[in-house]
């Protein structure tokens, strides 16, 4: 594939599936900087990977592995790397970064959906995305009882979390 038809390919998948892509950074990183940089390899991957898209795969499929993947091996490089070094504790980067959230509630949302493990958490994203649970199958490849299961899972789980919290507000 030549490189305008590849650019215009990529310029295509990010301008059509920004949200998807945004999402899946999101929940895998929680400052902006960070974000910045997992949305950054996002995109060099998709532009990797478009030579070996095939239709016979949705899109958002194609878009939604190669963006969930890559967030989990940035995730993995990500800790190893704070490992290694020696980081400003937790509030001193708080400070720093004065980052404001939306509405509180979505920024619950998404602190919760980042404590998840990773498939968990691709689940709850690709569910945030209207995705049937057949899709969710053949994306993270597992049967769909078990994204059933694990939904039901999450969803019971997310509702005790917050009727815990609002039992401590009131």
């Amino acid at each position: 594939m030549q490189v305008d038809n590849r650019e215009r390919r990529l310029n295509d998948w990010l301008s059509r599936h920004q949200g998807l892509v945004i999402k899946v950074a999101r929940s895998f990183a929680r400052e902006t900087h960070d974000r910045d940089d997992l949305l950054q390899e996002i995109a060099f991957q998709l532009w990797q990977s478009i030579p070996g898209y095939r239709s016979q795969v949705a899109e958002t499929t194609w878009i939604y592995r190669v963006a969930f993947y890559t967030a989990i091996n940035w995730s993995r490089k990500e800790e190893h790397r704070k490992q290694r070094n020696c980081q400003l504790g937790e509030q001193a980067l708080g400070l720093l970064s004065k980052q404001v959230d939306e509405d509180p509630r979505v920024a619950w949302l998404y602190e919760r959906i980042a404590e998840l493990d990773p498939v968990d958490r691709s689940l709850t994203l690709l569910l945030l995305d209207g995705f049937s649970y057949r899709e969710m199958s053949e994306t993270l490849g597992i049967s769909e009882s078990s994204v059933g299961v694990r939904i039901h899972r999450i969803k019971k789980s997310l509702t005790n979390q917050l009727t815990r919290e609002n039992q401590h507000v009131l």
